[in-house]
């Protein structure tokens, strides 16, 4: 059933092929796909040869995963970009088990299958939706959305922004001038009604642009990364050459890390359920679950990580007021164009951080406040209190505990810590099955 929204387009509502096009850019450039590959390619000491490949599978991942799920399995527009989550574990899989000259990568590629095959089983069996259904009702699913938006914010502040290389204080201007473009684009939509589908969605591709301009004068865009970089190739990195190889500890490594990986996508289309208006039904919940597990045995067809629904595109729609599904099917085309143009995809991934932070911090928030307007429609009891405020603590805790307390913890532990959405999401459910009802309502405003 569809709510009320502010929506200048629909999911279901056509858009010209040019602004498909220019809007579907925008989720690409606003989603910083590439950095978990950038991430592990450092940690695993790759070659350039191989960095470039894994970067080249995760865009092609993302845009089929994309095309999958908008198409074909959720049918809500959502977009797939490779998780953070299993970079540790990934790590850890492949440097114990020969490293990239042994076996690594093929028993990560290989414990990552079966991964895959367990979501589509979960699936299939009907009994995901059940799930939801009990343990997920709209309180708790107000406060996984709220804490996915908390969650990203200091990414959003510190890893592009404060942490980012480069001088600080430039970094700051350049975020915040970048943002300050953003918020006039807005600002314009909202005081000129007659211009507002323009300003509106718009808004982000206007504020990287500027950005990225602003970062070029400054000396902050590496344009010899591009200049070096070959116009276009296929991708040498898949499974054909890294092969196959199936452990029994590596395959339950993932196989929790890929239940985790579903509580953190659950947030994510929560939050564009909450933002198109437009409830999951029985079988988008089963649907999508499948498409999750399709999504990532692509990725590891491909020589990529797990790729998942980003809920980043969930505040990119909540700006632009566009949520067509036609835009989504044009982004998850641009991963796949971005995987075969090598120049291009370079082109992209040397937007400077603190250009994408400007942008980020601000698309973070979004999500967090419809997050909290999920919350202000239902109608809440006193014990309701503590199963969204204590998530929102630890999900601010998970964030902040430092990594030398987390590394002396088991190892499934570290990995739980590595997703505060589904630590948040797990504590929510639990309370809200423990705590007492019907011992006092709070008034909605």
């Amino acid at each position: 059933m569809a709510k009320r929204t502010s929506l200048l387009i629909g999911p279901d509502e056509k858009v010209s092929k040019f602004e498909a096009t220019i809007l579907g850019l925008q989720h690409v450039l606003a989603m910083d796909v590439y950095v978990p590959p950038i991430i592990l390619a450092g940690i695993l000491a790759m070659s350039s040869a191989d960095a470039m490949g894994l970067l080249q599978a995760t865009f092609l991942a993302a845009g089929v995963g994309t095309l999958l799920q908008t198409v074909i399995f959720m049918k809500i527009p959502v977009s797939q970009g490779p998780s953070f989550v299993p970079l540790t574990a990934a790590a850890g899989i492949v440097l114990a088990n020969g490293g990239l000259h042994g076996k690594g990568i093929a028993t990560l590629l290989g414990s990552s299958l079966i991964g895959s095959i367990f979501l589509i089983l979960l699936g299939l069996t009907g009994v995901f939706h059940k799930i939801i259904n009990k343990f997920v009702p709209p309180v708790v699913g107000g406060t996984i959305i709220t804490c996915v938006g908390l969650s990203l914010i200091p990414a959003a502040l510190k890893d592009n922004i404060f942490a980012a290389p480069g001088n600080i204080f430039q970094n700051i201007e350049l975020a915040s001038i970048t943002a300050v473009v953003l918020i006039f684009c807005i600002a314009m939509s909202l005081r000129i009604p007659k211009l507002e589908k323009i300003f509106k969605t718009s808004s982000i591709v206007v504020a990287l642009l500027v950005g990225t301009s602003v970062a070029a004068t400054m000396g902050r865009f590496n344009w010899s990364q591009v200049a070096s970089a070959p116009l276009f190739s296929f991708p040498q990195r898949t499974i054909l050459h890294w092969g196959l190889d199936f452990s029994l500890t590596p395959i339950i490594t993932f196989i929790i890390i890929y239940i985790i990986l579903t509580a953190e996508t659950t947030g994510t289309w929560f939050a564009m359920s909450a933002v198109t208006g437009c409830d999951i039904s029985k079988k988008q919940w089963n649907n999508g679950i499948i498409g999750e597990g399709a999504s990532c045995i692509c990725s590891t067809l491909l020589g990529a990580t797990p790729v998942t629904g980003y809920s980043t595109n969930a505040g990119i729609v909540s700006i632009t007021g566009v949520a067509s599904k036609h835009v989504f099917i044009s982004a998850g085309i641009w991963f796949i164009i971005l995987g075969f143009f090598s120049k291009l995809s370079a082109f992209l991934a040397t937007v400077p951080a603190p250009v994408i932070g400007g942008v980020f911090a601000i698309i973070t928030v979004t999500i967090m406040l419809n997050g909290l307007k999920v919350i202000r429609n239902v109608e809440t009891e006193e014990s309701d209190l503590y199963v969204i405020g204590i998530p929102i603590v630890l999900t601010m805790a998970v964030l902040l505990v430092p990594k030398k307390v987390v590394a002396v913890t088991p190892q499934l532990l570290q990995y739980l810590l590595g997703s505060p959405i589904a630590v948040a999401a797990i504590v929510a459910v639990i309370l809200k099955l423990i705590m007492p009802k019907y011992r006092g309502r709070l008034a909605k405003k």
